[in-house]
């Protein structure tokens, strides 16, 4: 033998430039899956933030609110006129006016008809002459929404029947 190696024709030998394409179009897919996650993580982050601005007084709206069903029952079971009663009643309506600065509304439920995204049935009696079957016929607790989240459900009596 003359020292010639010969390589038979039909082996394809591998070529680097095409391993090197690959590995850097999947290397590119990475970094664009790693943008769109950033930028989901950037979104998710804001929207976060914003409703902790929006929503971050709930909590206390939470303990103020009871304190907002005794004082009306007291201004309720009052029978004079007498100076303690208005003073509550005045306390009352400064909470009130405090709450809807923050977003904080009662819930409008008497004669409405019934909601259950924001209202609890308590009892169901017999349709009124007066009422429409389905609708409230009276409020046992008030009910109070922050924005668009109910913070308590109102507990309502509703008219039985068809509707």
């Amino acid at each position: 033998m003359t020292g010639e190696t010969s390589e038979p024709d039909n082996v394809d030998i591998p070529d680097e430039g095409d391993d090197e394409g690959s590995r850097v179009e999947e290397l590119e897919k990475e970094i664009q899956y790693a943008k769109a996650e950033i930028a989901n993580i950037r979104q998710r982050a804001a929207r976060e933030r914003s409703d902790l601005l929006r929503y971050g007084g709930a909590s206390l709206a939470n303990r103020i609110i009871p304190m907002v069903d005794v004082l009306t029952k007291a201004v309720e079971a009052s029978e004079g006129n007498d100076s303690v009663i208005e003073g509550i009643r005045l306390t009352l309506e400064g909470i009130r006016s405090a709450l809807e600065s923050e977003g904080i509304v009662q819930i409008e439920a008497l004669g409405n008809a019934f909601d259950p995204t924001c209202m609890e049935a308590i009892a169901t009696i017999p349709c009124p002459e007066d009422s429409l079957p389905g609708s409230v016929i009276e409020v046992i607790e008030q009910g109070f929404r922050m924005h668009d989240r109910i913070l308590r459900a109102s507990r309502v009596i509703v008219a039985e029947g068809d509707t």
